[in-house]
């Protein structure tokens, strides 16, 4: 499947989910599917300050820029690709962050139930 044909999870053309800070996989600012992307980077969320520093207490710190990985570290509120699975894992420990549906890639369908992002559309 080619970037230009993945779609979103209600099934229409994938929308961006951010340009500034530049996300994704393939950091041109879309949540895709990617065959080499073994995280699974295809959620886009809204981040806020309790899942980074759960991320960070996870051993993924969103928060310290990483300039020689072109990262420029995350800020509340910021829109950034996730890999569904982190994703999951905050929602049990109840600091999902909001999911932009528009921009998240209907593969993560695969691993979290749609009506499940409809809960935390943000």
């Amino acid at each position: 499947m080619s970037d230009s044909d993945q779609q979103n999870v209600y099934g229409t053309e994938l929308l961006p989910c951010s340009s500034d800070p530049q996300t994704g996989y393939l950091r041109d600012g879309y949540c895709h599917e990617h065959p080499q992307d073994r995280g699974c980077h295809e959620l886009c969320a809204v981040v806020t300050e309790e899942f980074l520093e759960y991320s960070k207490a996870q051993g993924n710190d969103l928060i310290t820029p990483r300039p020689e990985f072109d990262f420029p570290g995350l800020d509340p509120g910021d829109r950034w690709c996730l890999c569904v699975g982190r994703w999951v894992e905050a929602k049990e420990a109840g600091v999902a962050p909001p999911v932009v549906l528009e921009a998240t890639n209907e593969s993560a369908l695969s691993q979290v139930a749609a009506e499940t992002l409809r809960e935390y559309e943000g």
